[in-house]
Formats: C-alpha cells, sequence, structure tokens
C-alpha cells in the first residue's frame, strides 16, 4: 500500500526541502515502522521525530496505531498558529485562509444590538532590525479542524459571545495581519476575557509554524508541543 508522509516547518531542512514523501510500505504498517524508514533515508531525522506527536489523516495516533492505504501521515513540530459549523452557538467564522485579513469584515459579522461590548484583535508582523517578513506554514486539515475547535471552546465558555476569527498563511510582509479575531459580548469584561482566551489558545492548539524572513534567508521560530487539548498558553 502507499502512504504520503507531509513535512513541516524545520523538518523540511532534515529533508533537503522536500515537502514530502510517498512509501511503499506492506499493510498493516505503522508510525514506528515509518519512522524507521524515514530514519534511514534521513537519519538526522531520528531523533526529531521521536519526540514529536503523530498525525494520521487529521487524527493524532500512537507509533503503533496501524495505518490505512492512502494515509497522510505528518510528525508535528513545535506549533508558533474552515468553514463554521452552524451548529456550534456563538460561531461565526473560524477561518484558515493565504487571503489578507479584514478585521472591519469580522467586526460586522459579530456586532449585534444584544452586544454591548465588543473587542478586536489583529496580530500584524512588526518591524525588527533585518526582517524582510515572516512565513507561516500550516497542516491545512488538522490546523482548520483546530480553528473552529478552539471557536467552539470559547464559545461553550461565554454561550452569550458571537466569535468571528480568521488566520493567515503564507508570506506576510511587515505591517500585514496574520490573525483577527473579532468577539462581541452583552459585557466589555466577557469580551475582553474570550478574546484573549481565543488568541491564546490558538496560539497552543493549532498547527501553525512562523518562519522568519531576513536578508540571509531566515530561521524557523521555535515552538512548543503542539496541545489539542489544552496546556499553558504562550504569548
Amino acid at each position: 500500500m502507499t502512504v504520503t508522509v507531509l513535512f513541516f516547518a524545520y523538518l523540511r531542512d532534515y529533508t533537503g526541502g522536500a515537502p514530502q514523501v510517498e512509501l511503499e510500505v506492506p499493510e498493516g504498517t505503522t508510525p514506528r515502522a515509518i519512522w524507521a524508514l524515514l530514519a534511514a533515508e534521513w537519519p538526522a531525522l531520528e531523533d526529531q521525530l521521536l519526540r514529536l506527536p503523530i498525525v494520521v489523516d487529521g487524527k493524532v495516533v500512537d507509533l503503533d496505531t496501524p495505518v490505512p492505504d492512502g494515509a497522510e501521515v505528518v510528525w508535528l513540530p513545535p506549533v508558533g498558529g474552515g468553514a463554521p459549523d452552524p451548529g456550534e452557538p456563538g460561531v461565526l467564522r473560524a477561518e484558515l485562509t493565504a487571503e489578507p485579513l479584514d478585521a472591519a469584515r469580522l467586526l460586522s459579522e459579530v456586532q449585534a444590538a444584544t452586544c454591548g461590548g465588543v473587542v478586536v484583535f489583529v496580530g500584524e508582523v512588526r518591524a525588527e532590525p533585518g526582517l524582510v517578513g515572516l512565513e507561516y506554514q500550516a497542516y491545512d486539515p488538522l490546523a482548520a479542524a483546530q480553528l473552529q475547535a478552539v471557536a467552539s471552546e470559547g464559545a461553550a465558555r461565554w454561550p452569550m459571545a458571537r466569535i468571528a476569527l480568521a488566520h493567515r498563511t503564507g508570506r506576510l510582509a511587515v505591517g500585514e495581519a496574520s490573525v483577527a479575531i473579532a468577539v462581541a459580548c452583552p459585557h466589555r469584561a466577557d469580551a475582553f476575557d474570550c478574546c484573549r482566551h481565543l488568541i491564546d489558545r490558538l496560539k497552543e492548539a493549532v498547527p501553525i509554524w512562523k518562519h522568519e524572513v531576513d536578508e540571509g534567508g531566515g530561521r524557523w521560530v521555535e515552538g512548543h508541543m503542539y496541545r489539542p487539548g489544552g496546556g499553558a498558553s504562550r504569548d
């Protein structure tokens, strides 16, 4: 059978820039066996992969879970950063996009006569010495699902909140927005708390990697381990 292994962020440095590889493997192969094949091809990957979470077709698994034919297998490096489900209360938008973000659109979507407190957060690429821009790379199927999960988590914790959020991928110049969140609640304290919770959870629970681009080439920003269900947040 055939499986496809995808590489993100600094893992591509170990594969000579290859974003993916297709492997012919026996039926019932596990991530442990795939890990051994990858280590034989790229020895420097062996220690790297052993420490990272494994995702098969968008779901986190362990090393000994059988992999189905045609599956996508991903080892998730530490992370920096869909269509909404209309059944989720209060979630109006949870979007991963390569297009420029429109915070005004998100604001207009959450505003309502019943909400007296409206908070908008926009994260932009800040100017630093030598920095040309940032490149955001995501494992799209899982990142889109996790954006929705983070938004739904916020809606469950603040049942009266109206939530819209979006995260950008691709190459961004200094001053461009990488993430935008709008929250409307009946009271301002809830709107502030919900918005802060959403950006903190987005940073820890959504598999998005950040590459700083400078005149010398750049570097991957060091992150933390993928925590879909919680953990310490990072500003």
